[in-house]
């Protein structure tokens, strides 16, 4: 009797993903846990208190002062004489300026910021934090 070594069954032509869609679904889940751990801004900043605020929904231009007299204009550190060039240079329809100031920074250093905003005809927006708040 001779042994017959062909196959009885039609080989798979189909492709499972089950594995592939597991790998994916846990890549999201990753993702999306880590990415509220990344912080928004480099440069650390203790904003001033204050009991109510809201958000701002259109685009604009960040200028940091730190506590020990640094600006940084998105991030950047620049020099107080060059504030109007870096602003002006980055700036494209943006019509808002938030200032994220230090709440140990001084007046002085608002008023610069202010000016050349007012020199750009942007509105200068004072970034706080609410009351109570966790860090």
């Amino acid at each position: 009797m001779p042994l017959d070594f062909s196959p009885s069954r039609e080989p798979k032509t189909t492709i499972t993903l089950a594995g592939m869609t597991d790998i994916v679904l846990l890549l999201l889940i990753f993702f999306l846990l880590t990415s509220s751990f990344v912080p928004q801004m480099g440069i650390r900043v203790d904003l001033p208190q204050v009991d109510s605020s809201s958000m701002v929904s259109e685009q604009s231009i960040t200028v940091t002062l730190s506590k020990d007299g640094t600006y940084y204009v998105a991030g950047s550190p620049t020099p107080r004489a060059r504030l109007l060039d870096e602003i002006r240079s980055i700036r494209s329809n943006q019509q808002f300026l938030i200032l994220r100031a230090d709440a140990e920074a001084r007046v002085g250093q608002f008023a610069s910021v202010a000016s050349v905003a007012r020199a750009l005809n942007m509105r200068v927006l004072v970034a706080t934090e609410r009351s109570g708040r966790l860090r």
